[in-house]
């Protein structure tokens, strides 16, 4: 008599191998029709300015059309649902950012890390922080300084809680020991506006806005938010350099619905990989301040994880709650 357990594997490791068979017959011939790259932001913003970049080269490479789709809204919980819900066939791919790792994380719905297929790390992007040229301050010690002898008296604005540029200053007062004041906006570019014009006392920003301040005059930059000094911002010190450690940088990166073949996710990457590498891609992803570094689905896989802890964390600390 054949062992039930036995049996039982038998008919497990046939149904495994269909499954694996039906996947690479798919990724065979794919793609067969339009791609839809999702994101999370509405037309003009960071991540569907990078999709916008890479999406008709990327048409040539597949032979298919790849269409922007924006689904902007719920701080990246719309996008976030509709790929989740989504076929696992490689026709929608969704272009995320440290915004949506943060969202996804306060929510606790959505993860990142383990709600989908990673595809790859796109590149990254610093951000900065600057102060109004209205404070006695022209580096980060002596900011920090500043702000010790005048506990919640610094007001930094963002484009809201949660936001990147929120967990910025979280991050940047917990190390540096100082208590500031938060003062949320509608957007993050009213936030620097209102600190070039000296109603706001700091703020963190994007690398690229940066061309916005002209010689210190309305407002001054601390130091980039990178471990090392980056490209994007040359000339500019890092934040780390008085605050061993400090890093928080912006980021690109590609995922799949959950359960999207192996196949298929290794097709995508390799031209992902091959596209953001051209040197011409290059140059127009370095001039809006993205600076490209493919990565594996594995390396980015363990990026997500990592990040997903380290922003609890933050939140955490930072008593971050979300609201309805």
């Amino acid at each position: 008599m054949i062992n039930r357990n036995y049996l039982f594997l038998l008919i497990i490791s046939a149904l495994c191998a269909d499954a694996s068979a039906h996947g690479a017959q798919a990724a065979a011939g794919y793609p067969v029709r339009p791609i839809r790259w999702v994101t999370s932001t509405a037309a003009g913003s960071g991540s569907d300015v990078v999709a916008r970049i890479l999406s008709p080269r990327l048409s040539e490479l597949l032979g298919q059309q790849v269409v922007v789709d924006n689904r902007p809204g719920a701080s990246g919980l719309i996008a976030a649902e509709l790929v989740s819900r989504a076929a696992p066939d490689g026709y929608t791919i969704w272009v995320v950012t440290l915004t949506q790792l943060i969202s996804t994380t306060l929510y606790d719905r959505f993860h990142l890390a383990r709600g989908y297929v990673p595809v790859g790390y796109i590149g990254g992007t610093p951000f900065a922080i600057v102060t109004s040229s209205a404070l006695p301050v022209k580096t980060t010690a002596e900011f920090i300084a500043y702000a010790k002898s005048k506990p919640d008296f610094v007001m930094y604005g963002t484009g809201g809680t949660g936001t990147s540029a929120h967990l910025c200053m979280e991050l940047f007062q917990s190390m540096a020991g100082v208590k500031l004041v938060h003062v949320p906006y509608k957007a993050s570019a009213l936030a620097m506006t209102e600190v070039m014009g000296g109603q706001m006392h700091a703020t963190c920003t994007a690398a690229p806005t940066l061309s916005l301040i002209a010689g210190g005059q309305k407002a001054r930059v601390m130091g980039v938010t990178t471990l090392a000094p980056t490209p994007l911002a040359p000339g500019l010190p890092t934040i780390a350099e008085t605050l061993p450690g400090y890093e928080l940088n912006g980021w690109y990166g590609l995922l799949t619905p959950p359960n999207t073949s192996q196949p298929i996710i290794s097709r995508l990457n390799r031209e992902f990989t091959k596209l953001v590498t051209m040197p011409d891609i290059r140059e127009r992803m370095l001039g809006v301040g993205v600076e490209p570094a493919p990565s594996t689905p594995a390396e980015f896989s363990a990026f997500l994880k990592k990040e997903t802890e380290r922003f609890s964390k933050v939140l955490k600390d930072a008593g971050v709650k979300a609201t309805n």
